[in-house]
């Protein structure tokens, strides 16, 4: 794996709809190759989480109930006990997550409203973040939150579930929305590990909503890529790195 600071940003991105050749058969990867399955939940028993596969973060609620992997915000009381990372939107990561993975999942969110941050889904805190917003899905970079792809005319819709698979292999990172936007960028961050919070899978909610998960399945992968991965990979368009609207307001990763 190239960990190197100096690798050239080679970024893209390509809306992949419904009406293409992935719809007849969805969400089977396209860039990795399974090699063990390290998760697969379908949050048939309810009850706490298993905190070796689930961590809530910043105080925020978590529990299994109604088939689901549900989340709330934290407490009143909690948000008014610290200064920063309140919980005001509830987050969750699995540190199962393999460091190079596929990751196929289902989320749903609902409730409150959305801020230059969140909604998001994340693979490795601070690394590769992909934010949901009623004006489109952008792809995050690094802690400085850099978008390297979007998808402007993927507008999430609270309350509806969407069904995902993300692949990451060394530098280069892949999410495929059922229905939606494929994402694609590379990018020297990813192939590096997380430098701080949360590692592998993780989740964010609206700003006083609720987000859930369900049907999750997380395994490793075998060296090498899918057949035909290398011509697939250089038919999407290119897309400039950019700083994204949280970016541009001195957000971080972690707010």
């Amino acid at each position: 794996m190239n960990t190197s600071h100096h690798l050239p940003l080679i970024i893209a991105a390509s809306l992949i709809t419904a009406g293409s050749a992935f719809a007849e058969n969805p969400l089977q990867p396209i860039m990795c190759v399974a090699d063990k399955t390290v998760m697969q939940e379908d949050f048939s028993k309810p009850g706490a989480i298993d905190k070796k596969q689930w961590q809530a973060r910043q105080g925020t609620q978590w529990k299994i109930e109604d088939g689901v992997l549900r989340g709330r915000p934290s407490t009143p009381e909690h948000q008014a006990s610290v200064p920063s990372h309140k919980g005001l939107e509830p987050r969750v990561a699995a540190p199962v997550t393999p460091p190079q993975f596929i990751a196929k999942f289902s989320v749903r969110f609902s409730g409150g409203s959305e801020t230059d941050v969140a909604p998001f889904a994340e693979f490795g805190h601070h690394v590769c973040r992909v934010h949901f917003t009623s004006a489109g899905a952008e792809m995050l970079a690094g802690p400085d939150l850099t978008r390297v792809a979007e998808a402007k005319d993927f507008h999430y819709e609270p309350g509806k579930w969407y069904r995902m698979l993300a692949e990451l292999q060394g530098d280069e990172f892949v999410l495929q929305i059922a229905g939606g936007p494929t994402l694609y960028a590379r990018h020297a961050i990813f192939a590096q590990p997380a430098a701080s919070g949360a590692d592998g899978l993780g989740i964010a909610g609206p700003r006083d909503g609720m987000a859930e998960i369900d049907d999750v399945m997380l395994a490793s992968v075998k060296p090498g890529t899918q057949p035909g991965w290398a011509a697939r990979r250089e038919a999407f368009p290119k897309f400039a790195p950019v700083a994204s609207k949280a970016a541009r307001k001195g957000k971080k990763a972690n707010e």
